[in-house]
């Protein structure tokens, strides 16, 4: 039977990568190889920097597919990125696990995404590929977002996030 093999999508940006390559090291360590897919732009920065690659032998691969900006747009602009990224990398995700899949002992048995790349969650879905959306930030800020709707039911703040006393203040 072939190794699990899983594909890790982070979003491009530092803190979101850096999160997910240590998930993608731990994965290898207990024995499943792991594609990670980087933009165009982010691959270089990666790889360059990457000073353990060695250790992980075949079980783990940097691969890198565009974000649809040419090399000198500003990815600072994050609304530009996201929807350049929401253009380009699914029908490049899908290319690329095609690909992979072609080869039976290194078939994808699992995509786990950046939870803002939820996009890849989608192909994975359609794929018909085991998914997994991964939460690189802190649980507190991740109870604090899926508490946003009842704090605003219950009146705590309104659709603003302002709170109550800044209401009662303006009155």
């Amino acid at each position: 039977m072939a190794k699990p093999h899983v594909v890790v999508i982070p979003f491009p940006a530092q803190s979101h990568v850096i999160a997910t390559m240590e998930l993608s090291q731990r994965l290898v360590q207990h024995g499943i190889r792991v594609t990670f897919v980087n933009t165009d732009f982010n691959h270089k920065l990666v790889t360059s920097n990457w000073l353990d690659k060695e250790s992980f032998g075949d079980m783990m691969q940097m691969i890198s597919i565009p974000d649809g900006l040419e090399p000198w747009e500003d990815r600072s602009d994050l609304c530009k990125l996201i929807l350049s990224i929401m253009q380009t990398m699914p029908h490049k995700l899908e290319e690329l696990i095609e690909t992979i899949n072609k080869e039976e002992s290194t078939k994808v048995s699992c995509v786990i995404a950046d939870d803002c790349m939820g996009w890849a969650i989608k192909v994975a879905k359609k794929m018909g590929i085991r998914r997994a959306a991964f939460w690189p930030a802190s649980v507190a800020t991740l109870a604090s977002m899926l508490s946003f709707q009842k704090l605003i039911d219950d009146g705590i703040i309104n659709e603003k996030g302002e709170t109550c006393m800044v209401i009662y203040r303006r009155i």
